[in-house]
């Protein structure tokens, strides 16, 4: 069961690939100047270009902040529906799944990997393990620390102590940080990973019935999590090629953070839940269930990458191809916000997790380079996922940015535009349509009352009342803690300034 390495690539190979980087943020600055490149390189016919570009970006914003909200509606509701049944009882009460499966012979393994989580972190997360409504006898636990993190050695030690004989393994497993590592989450999955197939395998653990978990730190999982997935696990046909991905909610500890922390947290949320309606766009995202031996087949986690769970989505797609497919989990999985030692550090800590996921733009490169390898899987199918990841990613960048600034750019570059009735009235119209798009807001707030907690007792009535006001800032906030960090990641990425992993202060 040996990982298999990748052949070194040649120089000229090695060039492409750089080549590959480069593109991505080439690209986005590009698209990002257009506004001003555009009218001085073709006149005012190149401004009249830029204009009917602004107003039909924010027609297109308007009508698809009501397909976001449909979505997330949505996601909503079946949320509600499968929070409220009793899915450890229909798991008792399935009869055979096709391929003679039942949902009670599934073993669920969290692995879980930590560096500086504070020990009440961790804890809570074990207790939602361990408090899920699933048999002890069937939940495993792993936890990866480094070799050398004696504290982080004395938490896994306290943990086992006290849950360790509630569930049916609970294993310490150390990471010594091979050469050649990315030093992060992929790397320290990919040696977990490992370490547990040869642990299992050694039990006498049938791979295909356990079902592993790749769990933030911080994250708890809901109480019928486990029983959910194994019943639908045994009902899937394709199961064997699927990864299940849950709800993400980053709730656990919302009312302790930044206002501005606070509103991205919020509206990620909220973007993964209209995700989990648009099936061709769903990827891994940060805590995901597959069964280990699908973990096997990948090849693990890439242990010299930075966005582990992309990345895994796009080994398991060229692995699989027309095979491979996420799958929904209507059921939320409840992560911290970042929250840093003071005011700043909460916010310096927001921006770099924002980069990190923004880091996803490596995988572009790592797409291009493996999409001609790859005849079996359709041509329009590996071109739609590349184009989604891409568009995706570009967007993140330009679509605010040309939304917020594109209707002055154009007036700012070029006299002549200027003062033509369609320059002197661009910016109203471009503000009223954006306008009427700002009121959409009123929908989401409505969602995040019903979403989140209870804000603290202790709260005044009118400060309960004001937080919700706080989603109506998201442009700035949004541009300075999204875009901002997005923008620096593509950057870095053209200039061959690789990111370094910095661990999200968290709780």
């Amino acid at each position: 069961m040996a990982e298999m390495v990748a052949a070194p690539r040649s120089p000229v190979r090695q060039g492409l690939y750089r080549l590959f980087e480069a593109t991505p943020g080439l690209i986005t600055w590009v698209m990002l100047l257009s506004p001003a490149w555009i009218p001085i390189l073709f006149g005012v016919n190149g401004a009249f270009f830029v204009a009917i570009g602004v107003l039909v970006f924010d027609c297109y914003w308007f009508m698809r902040s009501f397909l976001v909200i449909g979505g997330i509606l949505t996601t909503y509701r079946r949320m509600r529906r499968d929070m409220a049944i009793d899915w450890w009882e229909r798991c008792r009460g399935a009869d055979l799944a096709p391929g003679g499966e039942r949902p009670l012979d599934y073993y669920h393994l969290c692995i879980i990997p930590t560096y500086t989580e504070p020990y009440h972190v961790l804890e809570a997360t074990c207790q939602a393990i361990v408090d899920s409504n699933y048999p002890p006898e069937r939940k495993l636990i792993g936890i990866i620390t480094r070799e050398t993190d004696k504290p982080g050695w004395e938490n896994v030690a306290k943990l086992k102590a006290k849950f360790g004989d509630r569930v049916a393994g609970f294993h310490h497993i150390k990471d010594p940080l091979e050469p050649g590592i990315v030093v992060g989450k992929s790397a320290a999955m990919n040696w977990g990973g490992r370490w547990m197939v040869r642990q299992l395998t050694e039990e006498g653990y049938d791979l295909s019935k356990v079902l592993c978990t790749d769990l933030d730190s911080d994250y708890r999982v809901h109480p019928q999590y486990f029983a959910w997935i194994s019943y639908h696990h045994a009902l899937e046909p394709g199961r064997d090629t699927t990864i299940w991905q849950p709800v993400p909610l980053f709730h656990n500890n919302i009312w302790k953070v930044p206002t501005a922390v606070r509103v991205v947290s919020g509206s990620t949320s909220q973007w993964q839940m209209f995700l989990h309606t648009r099936k061709h766009r769903l990827v891994a995202f940060s805590s995901y269930t597959c069964s280990l031996e699908f973990v096997h087949e990948v090849g693990y986690w890439d242990k010299d990458v930075i966005p582990e769970d992309s990345r895994f989505y796009w080994k398991a797609f060229f692995r699989f191809g027309e095979r491979f497919q996420m799958r929904s989990v209507w059921l939320p999985i409840y992560g911290d916000s970042p929250i840093g030692r003071d005011y700043a550090a909460s916010h310096a800590s927001q921006y770099n997790q924002i980069k990190r996921w923004a880091w996803g733009i490596t995988d572009v490169p790592y797409v291009l380079e493996r999409i001609p390898k790859h005849p079996e899987i359709p041509l329009r199918l590996r071109v739609i996922r590349f184009l989604n990841l891409f568009l995706n990613h570009l967007n993140w960048i330009f679509l605010p940015v040309f939304l917020l600034f594109g209707a002055s750019i154009p007036i700012w570059v070029s006299t002549d535009f200027s003062i033509t009735d369609l320059g002197q009235n661009l910016w109203l119209y471009s503000s009223l349509i954006l306008t009427v798009t700002t009121s959409t807001v009123i929908g989401l707030i409505w969602l995040e009352y019903k979403l989140l907690p209870p804000p603290p007792a202790e709260w005044h009535p009118a400060r309960r009342f004001l937080v919700f006001l706080q989603y109506f800032s998201y442009p700035v906030v949004g541009l300075v803690l999204s875009v901002l960090p997005a923008l620096e990641a593509h950057t870095r990425l053209l200039l061959g300034k690789y990111l370094e992993y910095r661990v999200t202060e968290k709780g």
